[in-house]
């Protein structure tokens, strides 16, 4: 077990939509993250029932809000709901390689072999091979290794890239989404269930 660790506190939660894009915007004023944190819990911007439901949402979804630039925060406030989604979708699976390498090895492998089911028991098979390298996981109870897989089947849910019978929906990316991701990192395309072909034939 050589390779880097996995990072997997995302035991909790789902994509954060709803908190991200407000949170997104104060930055834009703000400019500073510790500023934003506490503003935002002092406001309860995001109208948390408990101070400490209040902090651990904030702080996760700040550390996703990090991974994304200033380009492509000032997309998240202004674009629609589904481009929102989209890009959340992406600062988690930056912050989190875990998911990223389960996006790319599993859900879009799935969808070009035309396998357009996604199952627990994909999930399980995927945790499985990985614990084989990653002493996290091979050590992870019970308990957080279902918690992963629930949260991580919400996120896909929200972000639009799963239904609710578990089939996997061809996603069509806007041409300003894709050209920020491009110029970016074109890999992470990859993260969701698209053709190749299609990607090349957007454009802004």
């Amino acid at each position: 077990m050589t390779q880097d660790r996995y990072r997997i506190s995302f035991t909790s939660g789902s994509l954060y939509h709803r908190e991200s894009v407000p949170l997104a915007e104060l930055y834009q004023a703000l400019n500073d993250w510790e500023a934003v944190r506490t503003q935002a819990l002092s406001e309860n911007l995001l109208q948390a029932r408990t101070e400490s439901t209040a902090k651990r949402t904030c702080r996760e979804a700040i550390a996703r809000l990090k991974t994304l630039n200033n380009e492509e925060l000032k997309f998240l406030v202004e674009a629609n709901h589904q481009d929102q989604a989209h890009l959340l979708w992406v600062a988690v699976c930056r912050l989190y390689r875990f998911v990223a390498d389960f996006a790319v090895e599993v859900l879009h492998e799935r969808f070009l072999a035309m396998k357009l089911d996604l199952g627990l028991e994909d999930f399980d098979a995927f945790y499985n091979r990985k614990a084989e390298w990653h002493e996290e996981l091979d050590k992870a109870s019970d308990s957080t290794r279902d918690k992963l897989r629930q949260v991580l089947f919400r996120m896909l849910r929200e972000a639009g890239l799963l239904g609710k019978d578990n089939a996997i929906n061809a996603v069509l990316l806007s041409p300003g989404l894709v050209e920020m991701l491009r110029h970016n990192n074109p890999q992470e395309l990859l993260y969701f269930p698209v053709y190749e072909s299609d990607i090349g034939r957007i454009s802004v």
